[in-house]
């Protein structure tokens, strides 16, 4: 193991002295994949900064806490794959009254080999756990989130300065470049609904604690309606109702990608293709859900959900006094509208992002037809600079393209490590992804984390790709390296959901518990070691997954 920063890719940066712990946790959901330098030149400065104003506006940071000297802390680059600091994220467990770090790395890191924190001077701050008090006070009585539309409008303005296909290349890239500030912008909205989130949710979960309920901590959050990252979920299952050609389909699925067309594989990153470029990824979603019956609707999930939630804040609030009763209900109203807003917010970022995604393919065609890469990917290899002159000059950049492209199959073919502890460990430690693990057999069980509740068996069905979901559907159980809203759709032709990573922040939670599906994240190792076609059986309630 190499004990200096070696850059392995493009956008690497060596990781923080003062903040060394990071982590794939929650990020792999973001950048699951290797981050083009187009998008990590363009925003990835603009998240770091955008991120720690979210962090100010808690009351979080203290003085001190970031050097001059490190541009990027909280969020990082290592061997090509995004990474998230542990070290100062669970500050918010050490900082915030009442808090706990071990929740931190529930909730955002889930299950790992993380080493244990280790309190250090200067991690206590009596001035930022008063700020991070009168926030969750503020964020207790929030009954409304207005600003969420109002940045709506400011997206759906920026889309509307789109100069169109015709534009020149000059005029598309200053476009381009005109994004950054205002994503800097809309992710501090997104990074603060997420940990708003995590505040409230907390003084939620001490409280089911007091209630001696933590088993139904999983009930109390389903279906609880108006999440925006399910709603692809629910049109496509409506259009693997209507027959495939007809012209009722046709008209439907044209809707579909007018409505969703922005969102799709590793929608961060604008060198990936969305639906709306690629809408055969759409069509194997709907045809997997076609085999599945009437009880998978999400309708249908939905109403089950209602009922057993309901019943769940019963039980709870009857086993508080009326002070708590009234702490509960607030913190969970709350919890329930944080919910809600960060996936909202992740939705006006894409829709932004596809816009510049939009200018990029333009001049990109462009420089294809004058003899440069024909794969939209490849462009984005080169970094902002980089690809203004390519536009000039295609030809001069296939070399150093396709070096990065060859780097870069490298660097997608292994398994970045999950945790990353002030040394970038040597690429060549790290595993394959066609490596495998040692195969589980039947009575073994897996442990995970508890994401929707509901107990479900039936055949492990290993999908790695969701534009290829094979035979999956009725009587499967889809197991996943990691979830984003391309992965969604997919929950509704399965009984149940398995995935590698997550936590209870994570995707493929909140969107399993609005559609009604048993889902167990975290399970390390489950995408290799769980046998294809094995007959399993998933507990949502107690993350526990077992070979039957």
């Amino acid at each position: 193991m190499s004990t200096a920063f070696e850059k392995i890719w493009e956008t690497d940066n060596p990781p923080s002295t003062q903040w060394p712990l990071y982590t794939r946790g929650n990020v792999g959901e973001v950048f699951p994949e290797v981050v083009l330098p187009f998008t990590w030149d363009l925003i990835g400065k603009a998240a770091e900064d955008g991120w720690r104003q979210g962090f100010v506006r808690m009351g979080l940071v203290a003085d001190g806490d970031f050097s001059d000297a490190e541009d990027m802390i909280i969020l990082s680059v290592f061997g090509g794959y995004c990474y998230i600091n542990a070290s100062y994220v669970r500050l918010l467990g050490v900082r915030a009254p009442g808090g706990k770090v071990e929740n931190i790395d529930t909730m955002f890191f889930g299950e790992s080999d993380a080493p244990a924190y280790e309190a250090r001077d200067g991690d206590k701050n009596f001035k930022a756990s008063l700020m991070l008090g009168k926030t969750l006070l503020r964020l207790l009585s929030t009954k409304e989130l207005p600003a969420m539309e109002q940045d709506k409008v400011k997206v759906d303005r920026f889309v509307d300065r789109y100069p169109g296909d015709d534009a020149s290349n000059d005029e598309l890239m200053a476009y381009c470049q005109s994004f950054p500030p205002f994503f800097e912008h809309l992710f501090f909205r997104h990074i603060d609904n997420t940990f708003s989130h995590a505040l409230v949710a907390g003084a939620m979960t001490d409280l089911v604690v007091k209630a001696d309920k933590v088993d139904l901590l999983v009930s109390i959050l389903g279906g609880i309606g108006d999440i925006e990252s399910a709603a692809p979920a629910v049109a496509m299952w409506k259009l693997s109702r209507l027959d495939a050609g007809s012209a009722e389909y046709e008209a439907a699925f044209a809707q579909f990608l007018a409505d969703f067309g922005t969102r799709g594989p590793n929608e961060w990153d604008i060198g990936s293709d969305p639906w709306g470029f690629r809408p055969g990824m759409a069509t194997a979603a709907i045809d997997a859900m076609r085999r599945a019956d009437e009880s998978h609707a999400p309708g249908t999930q939905a109403t089950r959900l209602a009922a057993v939630r309901d019943d769940a804040l019963v039980e709870v609030r009857g086993e508080l006094n009326r002070i708590d009763r009234f702490q509960f209900d607030k913190a969970y109203g709350a919890t329930v509208l944080f919910s809600q807003a960060r996936e909202r917010s992740k939705t006006t970022v894409i829709k932004a992002i596809h816009s510049v995604r939009r200018a990029q393919n333009v001049m990109h065609l462009r420089a294809a037809a004058d003899g440069g890469v024909d794969a939209r990917w490849k462009s984005c290899l080169l970094n902002v600079d980089e690809f203004t002159r390519y536009l000039e000059d295609p030809g001069s950049f296939t070399d150093l393209i396709e070096e990065r492209a060859e780097l870069h199959g490298r660097l997608s073919n292994l398994i970045p490590p999950f945790i990353v502890d002030a040394t970038v460990p040597d690429v060549d430690t790290w595993d394959a992804r066609a490596s495998s693990a040692r195969a589980l057999t039947s009575g073994d069980t897996m442990q995970g984390i508890a994401g929707c509740s509901g107990v479900a068996r039936g055949r492990a069905r290993v999908v790695l790709d969701p534009g290829e979901p094979g035979d999956l559907g009725p009587g499967d159980v889809l197991i996943a390296p990691i979830t984003d809203p391309s992965w969604t759709p997919l929950f509704l032709a399965a009984e149940a959901v398995v995935v590698d990573v997550g936590a209870t922040m994570s995707h493929a939670v909140i969107v399993s518990r609005e559609l009604g599906i048993p889902c167990v994240v975290s399970a390390v190792g489950a995408t290799r070691s769980i046998p294809d076609g094995a007959e399993i059986e998933v507990n949502g309630d107690t993350g526990v997954v077992t070979v039957l």
